[in-house]
């Protein structure tokens, strides 16, 4: 090679090395203008995230960023529940060729974003995965998200997204899609059912018969859209509709006559509807001096022996309400409930839930549970706790110092009520029960994800509260499976937080082996979270045929790690042996039989969460 071409050769070589470091610059910009925009920072560093021109984001490990095996491309954008409140700029991301090319999952679960999903996400046509749930995300969905031909998982769940579902069936590589809890309307499209794995549009406005789905979907899939019919709902779909679906299918939409037709039935069904409700209301009133109340089923349970129920009529008449009112000193029935949070129970008085009716759902040792329906249709759940040992001031401070402290996976307490002989506490109804129900009370799957997600969520409320009410030296108390309720999303509560706290301390025995005194409040929370753990990994009751869970499993590590201690569900759906066991490892330190050696609820949610991180990118590599 003569002096001329290894001249020519040089250049060359600066030539393409100057281009490469200006295609890197251009996507380090992308990525610091798109945190800001969804930081809404306005140009200012976010203190949680230190990308900086001045370093590399796959050589300096930027927060939340994941590369090649190479580190010279950006693969992965993790920036779940970060507090962000801005808006997620596509266009920063999906319209710089060299990482659109890429960028193959996008991950904002949890934050606060707003505002709608540009067109330009089509340009990312190496996306496996788009994570954008638990968001504030409304308006419509662009139809360019179903130009993502080699999306396999799509999470929108959570936001205020409306109008119609783009054609998304044309996507023939998706195994999962949620997009429960929107406002999202239209018929739901014909998807490739028999290659999704996790499908859900409930709680949605959508409308018609659902799509032939053969055995893969339970009707927990497609619940809470009123106008949807069809398997596997039980609502079954009319003629009409079904007349109305076939020629909007064939014409594109109905004819005139059909629409004056349709205004027909409508009218018809109209009058038969308010017939059917006159002559049920009628049937109500006939019905209502035999409904039972609150004060009925207060009246009727005493050291759990049941009495002949009492009418509000009779009530009103005849019983004593002393029982049940405030002491002289306070004064007023109708100031003895104090409301904490909610505005819909401002104005309700004791006599609203003396009177309103009520379905007795349990009766534990230390109290009685009622479902509680008031006039304006509101539901919710009255706890009725007797013999208290606390006194009504000592409960009242240290509700209050409850009220102060927030967690979305802490179920809030509305209002109180407060006096020697008992306590009433009002809760928000949760529809979908006590994962108790969900883990042994019914036949349908408990996949793996959804068991860790609910030990990941639990354990950070739980550590969350243990911190911020350590000084105060209020934990839970009665941590268990029943008092784990879900939400109309089906995620976790905790309720009943604080109830029992230094009050009696039979249940902290009761609840933790070699616990005694109320300092060791917080570590019975500790042994009772690591049993749940049990729970969602066996599949099986905390005591069964006189066996103690906890000892059971002690029983099983001395001798050494097996299978057999899984339940068998999550074996054949193909869970991660090692994370089930990683996670065991976790529930055997909690339920430690000496409460010192028991870790901090701090250290197990971050054991935990390292769990959860580590399954979530094992399913990304295995899509």
């Amino acid at each position: 090679m003569n002096q001329t071409q290894m001249w020519v050769f040089f250049m060359s070589f600066l030539f393409l090395l100057n281009m490469t470091e200006s295609v890197e610059d251009e996507v380090k910009k992308s990525l610091i203008n798109f945190l800001g925009k969804l930081s809404n920072s306005n140009g200012q560093q976010n203190p949680f995230y230190s990308w900086s021109s001045s370093s590399d984001p796959c050589i300096n490990l930027w927060q939340g960023v994941e590369c090649d095996s190479r580190n010279i491309s950006v693969r992965k954008l993790f920036l779940d529940r970060s507090n962000f409140s801005g808006t997620f700029d596509a266009a920063t991301l999906c319209n710089v060729e060299s990482l659109a090319a890429s960028l193959t999952v996008i991950s904002i679960n949890g934050n606060n974003i707003s505002g709608g999903i540009q067109d330009d996400i089509a340009n990312c046509k190496q996306l496996t995965r788009l994570h954008i749930s638990g968001n504030q995300f409304f308006g419509s969905l662009p139809t360019s998200l179903a130009m993502l031909s080699n999306l396999k998982r799509l999470d929108i769940s959570n936001n205020k997204f409306s109008g119609k579902l783009p054609d998304l069936s044309r996507i023939s590589g998706l195994k999962s899609f949620h997009a429960q809890n929107n406002q999202l309307s239209g018929e739901v499209p014909k998807f490739d059912f028999s290659n999704l794995d996790q499908f859900n549009v409930s709680y949605n406005n959508f409308s018609g018969r659902i799509p032939d789905i053969g055995e893969w979907l339970s009707a927990g899939s497609f619940i809470n859209n009123p106008e949807l019919c069809g398997d596997p709902l039980p609502k079954k779909c009319t003629s009409l509709q079904e007349e109305a679906k076939s020629d909007s299918d064939e014409s594109g939409g109905p004819s005139t006559n059909q629409i004056l037709m349709y205004s027909g039935y409508a009218a018809l069904a109209l009058a038969l509807i308010i017939f059917i409700v006159f002559k049920m209301c009628k049937r109500k009133k006939k019905e209502g001096e035999k409904t039972d109340t609150v004060l009925n089923k207060v009246a009727a349970v005493d050291d759990g022996i049941d009495k002949p129920s009492v009418t509000s009529s009779e009530y009103k008449t005849g019983v004593s309400r002393s029982e049940y009112s405030m002491n002289s000193e306070i004064g007023m029935v109708s100031s003895s409930l104090v409301v904490l949070t909610s505005p819909m129970v401002n104005t309700l008085k004791f006599e609203d839930l003396l009177q309103a009716p009520a379905e007795l759902l349990g009766r534990g040792k230390y109290g009685s549970l009622y479902k509680v329906m008031l006039d304006n249709g509101t539901v919710m759940v009255v706890k009725r706790i007797k013999d208290l040992t606390s006194s009504s001031n000592d409960f009242k401070q240290r509700m209050q110092a409850l009220e102060q402290v927030k967690h979305p996976n802490v179920l809030p307490l509305l209002a109180f009520y407060s006096s020697k002989q008992e306590k009433l506490l009002i809760y928000d109804y949760q529809q979908n029960g006590s994962l108790l129900r969900l883990l042994h009370g019914t036949s349908k799957a408990f996949d793996w994800t959804s068991r860790l997600g609910i030990a990941a969520a639990i354990a950070e409320a739980l550590a969350f509260m243990h911190h911020e009410l350590s000084e105060h030296g209020i934990a839970h108390g009665t941590l268990k499976s029943s008092n784990i309720l879900l939400n109309k999303n089906m995620e976790p509560c905790l309720s009943e937080y604080g109830v029992m706290v230094l009050d009696d301390q039979e249940s902290l025995s009761l609840a933790s082996p070699n616990v005694t005194g109320s300092s060791n409040a917080f570590k019975a929370d500790i042994y009772g979270f690591g049993v749940i753990l049990l729970e969602l990994l066996t599949g099986k009751l905390v005591r069964s045929n006189g066996i103690d869970l906890a000892d059971w499993v002690h029983s099983v590590v001395r001798e050494e790690w097996t299978v057999e201690v899984f339940d068998r569900s999550l074996i054949s759906e193909g869970a991660s042996e090692e994370r089930m066991v990683s996670l065991l490892q976790v529930a055997v330190k909690c339920v430690n039989r000496s409460p010192q050696d028991r870790p901090s609820m701090k250290k197990v949610a971050a054991m935990i969460s390292t769990i959860k991180e580590e399954d979530e990118r094992s399913l990304i590599f295995e899509a």
